[in-house]
């Protein structure tokens, strides 16, 4: 029998009864709630991955319990990505379930504004009776008129927001005499209270769908933090870096307190959990917990088309699903808008390339359930205003398989981390001005110990080529074997054993990029390159699947 998506849980849970085996009788009710844990810069980091990274790697060493149960007791996608590796952009296709270059102005960080006219699943949510609201950060820009959540008028923030600053606000605490465990407590009671907030505002029976957006995995955070706060020694990250990451001790220090800060995101998930079983509506609760793209200020990671800087974790529990599968489906992050409008009830709005998740979450299966969910595109354009003269963007795109990764840089004139400006000076180096401004120099790549680091050590030939890999040109054409690749720093896109492969994955990132109307190739190919510009509507015919 042919799987056949429909836009409501209980007709498509009978149909799929058909083709995916049983689940409970709670997923068969409509209008599920919907939590949705969306942290800033969180990558694909959680300890529920340890068990499927096949290799060494910082998963075994980061503790996330509550993000494993949540896993445990539904799906841990293997392969999610988001579109693009900046917060903005990506968001905007989050929100839309549009490609992030359908978007307008929302393509970009600096200088976004968010065009009305496109729907956003929130408030296709609100509009059809949802009760809806969010802690901290949804999208960016923008004013409460225009912006894709209401703004502010949905915000449930009156407890605090030092959620969105764990390690700051706990080292200020325990410096001032608050024992960690105390100063801990205090920053999860305003996580409590704030979603207590939210629920009490809704009126009974009425579906809702609780946006929490901490930004705490977002630079910058207190140095040593993740020893002191979280007891994560760095010298365990030994050996299980990326790659492309300097494996020294002041990069594992800093990775380290990196993934302290994750271990803060899983302590959050704890209270939204106990909260939610409190209230006696978890088994009718859809909870996604999602990051919008890889860490910050280290190489390969955020701003970057490389696994690193656009896979992030995706844990999703059903109600009444099958629990413990690990899904190996290729699938990005606004996939999430359909699903969530199907959820609703919804029907889904033109201009969407992504399709909903629900017929996998449905499943009773694991590994590869849909083959046709073999790849996916991601991209880049401007990230910090100015990083680069005349205020330009760095224009890529990719197209992710199971076995490759080809990148098309449309401009490797052009430097992807931005010029260098004052980064390089002894000056802004001994004065620790390089850890704590990105604008210095080098703006698409956070400020950082990591990036001080690698600037201060680029001249020593043991280190050149990972200072060269972070900030120096790129070819026009990258292409990485994952088999015998996996963190992508080999590029072959020159060998002429793969010149078949390249061609042919050129040749599908180009015909999917034209198909979508992506004004990076259509037209004068420029609309980016200028400020401002207009929304580019994708062609009217169906596209292909994201």
């Amino acid at each position: 029998m042919r799987c056949t998506l429909l836009r409501s849980p209980r007709l498509a849970v009978l149909l799929l009864l058909g083709c995916s085996g049983s689940v409970g009788r709670a997923a068969a009710d409509p209008r599920w709630n919907i939590l949705f844990v969306f942290a800033d810069d969180w990558g694909r980091y959680a300890s529920a991955y340890a068990a499927v990274d096949g290799r060494p790697s910082p998963n075994d060493v980061v503790k996330t319990p509550n993000i494993d149960r949540v896993a445990r007791q539904g799906a841990l996608f293997r392969n999610a990505f988001v579109n693009s590796p900046s917060c903005t952009p990506c968001r905007s296709a989050l929100l839309s379930g549009r490609y992030f270059f359908n978007t307008g102005q929302g393509a970009i960080l600096r200088g976004a504004v968010w065009d009305p006219k496109i729907p956003s699943f929130p408030l296709m949510l609100r509009d059809s009776g949802y009760h809806i609201g969010k802690s901290f950060k949804v999208w960016g820009p923008g004013t409460p008129a225009d912006a894709p959540f209401g703004g502010q008028a949905h915000a449930y923030e009156k407890a605090g927001r030092d959620p969105n600053d764990f390690s700051e606000v706990a080292t200020a605490r325990v410096r001032s005499g608050t024992g960690i465990a105390q100063a801990r407590d205090e920053i999860l009671g305003q996580v409590r209270a704030n979603f207590d907030a939210f629920l009490a505002d809704r009126k009974p029976g009425q579906p809702w769908h609780y946006f929490f957006g901490p930004t705490n995995t977002h630079r910058l955070w207190v140095k040593g933090s993740g020893l002191r706060l979280w007891g994560i020694n760095p010298d365990q990250l030994k050996g299980k870096l990326p790659a492309a990451m300097p494996d020294v001790p002041e990069v594992r220090e800093d990775f380290a307190d990196y993934l302290g800060e994750v271990q803060a995101l899983d302590a959050y998930v704890g209270v939204l959990l106990e909260r939610l079983e409190a209230s006696g509506e978890a088994d009718h609760t859809l909870v996604v917990i999602a990051g919008d793209h890889g860490a910050p200020g280290f190489n390969s990671g955020k701003c970057t088309l490389y696994d690193n800087g656009t896979g992030v974790a995706l844990v999703v529990r059903v109600p009444g699903g099958k629990g413990g599968r690990v899904i190996d489906d290729l699938v990005c992050l606004p996939e999430l808008a359909p699903t969530f409008m199907d959820i609703g009830g919804l029907t889904p709005p033109a201009g969407l390339y992504g399709r909903s998740l629900l017929p996998l979450l449905l499943s009773d299966r694991s590994g590869q359930i849909d083959p046709n969910r073999n790849w996916v595109v991601t991209g880049r354009e401007r990230h910090v205003d100015a990083a680069r003269e005349g205020n330009l963007p760095y224009p890529t795109r990719a197209l992710r398989t199971p076995d490759f990764v080809y990148i098309r840089n449309f401009a490797p004139d052009r430097l992807p981390m931005g010029s260098p400006g004052r980064a390089l000076s002894p000056e802004a180096l001994a004065s620790g001005e390089v850890e704590v401004n990105t604008r210095i120099g080098f703006a698409d790549y956070d400020a950082g110990p990591s990036k001080a680091w690698l600037i201060q050590h680029r001249d020593e030939p043991q280190w050149a080529w990972h200072y060269d890999w972070a900030f120096g040109l790129k070819p026009g054409e990258e292409l990485y074997d994952l088999k015998k690749d996996h963190d992508q720093i080999h590029n072959v896109a020159s060998d002429p054993a793969y010149a078949a492969i390249k061609a042919e994955l050129a040749g599908r990132l180009m015909t999917k990029l034209k198909d979508a109307g992506d004004p990076r190739v259509t037209g004068d190919g420029k609309t980016f390159d200028r400020m401002p510009y207009t929304v580019v509507e994708p062609p009217p015919k169906p596209g292909s699947p994201m």
